[in-house]
């Protein structure tokens, strides 16, 4: 923790207006030609819209408004540089950002959209078992980055299919990652107000998250705390039903050992007992070793 603290306060003395590797720092007039004056809505996320941009030398990418005008340069500068620090393979990378009267996030685009539109719109073609399982493990592998790997631990993310990103070849990527207070004036404040139990506290949401996220690969519905597959998760008999809640969509192609495999992590995950709950490395772990690569 002194390591940390340490870090943050060098960290803080660097200039907000530093430049930064792999990521652009556009005008306004850029930003709105690039969307057509904000009118290429593609989605929304719990923030707000999001908006196709096309730059002049092909770039396509997400641009999401920084809602709060309040916000201070110094504060919006820090959400910046951390992001720009997220370097993964299942992060959605940030590409690049614009100031003045549009303050603006800029993100790599996802040809394949959202995980949410493939498991429920019922126009596109259902994802298949091997698809399903490597996308859990994509997100895995994200949240053992973001909470295990980043220095300092000031992220957090929600996790739910709308937050899940495909790109062309369907690898999975998680969007929509914030940074922990960002009201705060200086980096030091992010960690001096979130002490490690409220870190720990938002891992076991997270891990909660993401126990319900694999029940909706596995059932094809989407899910809240009160709907059945939760209550049958946690029930003792699961183990003898759970053919009966595979997504039909599926048409029974999928592997037994591999399906049980899930339905344990799932359950572990959304025990309401936090002493038993897994942490994410864990997972990620075992569903490595339970996964059979050769199919």
């Amino acid at each position: 923790m002194k390591r940390l603290r340490r870090w943050l306060s060098a960290d803080s003395r660097r200039s907000c207006s530093a430049p930064l590797l792999h990521v652009r720092k556009l005008t306004s007039n850029e930003m709105k030609k690039a969307t057509d004056r904000f009118s290429m809505i593609m989605g929304s996320d719990s923030d707000g819209a999001l908006y196709r941009a096309r730059f002049p030398d092909g770039l396509i990418a997400v641009v999401k408004k920084v809602k709060d005008e309040e916000q201070g340069k110094v504060t919006f500068h820090t959400e910046v540089q951390y992001l720009a620090r997220l370097h993964h393979r299942h992060v959605v990378k940030l590409v690049g950002f614009s100031e003045g009267p549009e303050r603006c996030l800029v993100f790599e685009h996802m040809e394949n959209g959202s995980l949410r539109d493939w498991l429920h719109d019922p126009l596109k073609t259902p994802l298949n078992w091997r698809t399903r399982l490597q996308i859990a493990i994509d997100v895995a592998a994200a949240l053992e980055y973001i909470y295990y790997f980043c220095d300092p631990p000031v992220y957090h993310v929600t996790i739910n299919s709308n937050n899940v990103m495909l790109d062309n070849n369907f690898v999975a990527k998680v969007s929509n990652i914030g940074i922990l207070d960002c009201n705060c004036s200086n980096n030091s404040d992010l960690i001096a107000n979130h002490p490690r139990g409220k870190l720990n506290q938002r891992n076991r949401d997270t891990v909660f998250q993401f126990g319900v996220l694999i029940l909706e690969l596995i059932t094809g519905q989407s899910m809240g705390d009160e709907d059945e597959p939760l209550r049958w998760i946690q029930g003792s008999g699961f183990a003898y039903s759970m053919h009966k809640m595979v997504d039909a969509d599926l048409g029974g192609n999928y592997d037994s050992r591999e399906l049980k495999s899930l339905l344990i992590i799932a359950r572990l995950c959304t025990k309401a007992d936090e002493e038993s709950i897994i942490s994410i490395p864990q997972i990620l772990r075992y569903l490595q070793g339970k996964i059979d690569p050769t199919h």
